[in-house]
């Protein structure tokens, strides 16, 4: 099916977890429901499904079937919906799945840099769209990916690709990868990486966050107010988020991290992570429960499971 490209609105798209239940990690089909509907009722720009955060890559073709399909049928928000391959031919393939499911509901498929090379990339997206009527959202993520691109190469390729309808920036230093993207190209750039530089993506032309912070409402507050009140009124309104943040973002726990603070707040049941993720330290669920405690009396702890 053909879906005439269109740049994302900007806001925060809320990356969506898989949560899974028992000793075998099946998708929670009732968790990933309720899940969803919390960030519609929050009100976000839409969500981003299927991406790292969602851990794809440990999903089975009909497992990833099964989250769309919950996802569509909870909500009415425009869907991300991401591609885990690096090579067209099993791009293209994930996204024939995507489109069956999900079809006008795509907003965009999430499709990584896949060569240091502008015009490797560049043909590959513009080989993905031609297959598939899609429009792209341009994953920059050398943690996910392995490949490194320099941002004016990759400015070169976004202008080179006229189905490209956002780029998701997660290559540090963010904020300057962001300045150089928002200033050579037009459509819309989001932040990643649990919204760690939000404030500095948002100064430097971000047009939102599209990432899996455990308390996207912070992320919203943070958007919202820069939208009305510039940088300082984003600091304020981001301050009382920050220890949270910094504390999800730890190297090679923050999934675990993160999904542990989503069942401590009772929007998914169990948290467990897939391997080769590694599950959480319970030496750290201590402060983890003091961050949450200490959020907006809103987004406090609303289930103690320990």
């Amino acid at each position: 099916m053909s879906i005439p490209p269109r740049p994302l609105p900007p806001g925060v798209w809320g990356v969506v977890a898989t949560p899974f239940a028992g000793s075998t990690l099946d998708i929670d089909e009732s968790a990933l429901a309720r899940l969803v509907e919390h960030y519609a009722e929050l009100g976000v720009t839409g969500l981003t499904v299927l991406g790292v955060f969602g851990e794809a890559a440990q999903l089975s073709r009909p497992e990833r079937r099964a989250v769309l399909e919950v996802v569509r049928d909870s909500v009415e928000l425009p869907l991300v919906v991401g591609a885990t391959g690096l090579s067209t031919a099993p791009v293209v393939e994930e996204a024939k799945l995507i489109c069956e499911v999900a079809g006008s509901r795509v907003a965009g498929l999430m499709t990584q840099v896949n060569s240091p090379r502008p015009e490797t990339v560049t043909a590959h997206f513009n080989a993905v769209h031609e297959a598939t009527g899609l429009g792209l959202v341009v994953q920059d993520y050398p943690a996910a990916s392995g490949v490194a691109i320099r941002p004016g190469d990759l400015a070169t390729v976004v202008r080179r690709v006229p189905s490209a309808v956002a780029v998701k920036a997660e290559a540090p230093p963010t904020p300057a990868v962001i300045g150089v993207l928002a200033e050579q190209t037009d459509i819309p750039v989001f932040g990643g990486l649990g919204g760690l530089g939000l404030l500095d993506e948002l100064a430097a032309g971000a047009a939102g966050a599209m990432t899996g912070f455990s308390a996207p409402e912070g992320l919203i507050a943070c958007v919202e107010a820069h939208r009305s009140g510039g940088y300082e009124a984003a600091r304020e309104a981001y301050l009382p988020y920050l220890p949270l943040v910094n504390f999800e973002a730890q190297a090679g726990i923050g999934l675990a991290l993160r999904k542990e603070a989503l069942r401590q707040r009772g929007l998914i049941m169990e948290a467990g992570v897939r391997p080769p993720a590694r599950a959480l330290p319970e030496s750290l669920v201590p402060q983890l429960l003091r961050h949450l405690t200490a959020l907006p009396r809103a987004e406090r702890v609303t289930q103690g499971a320990r």
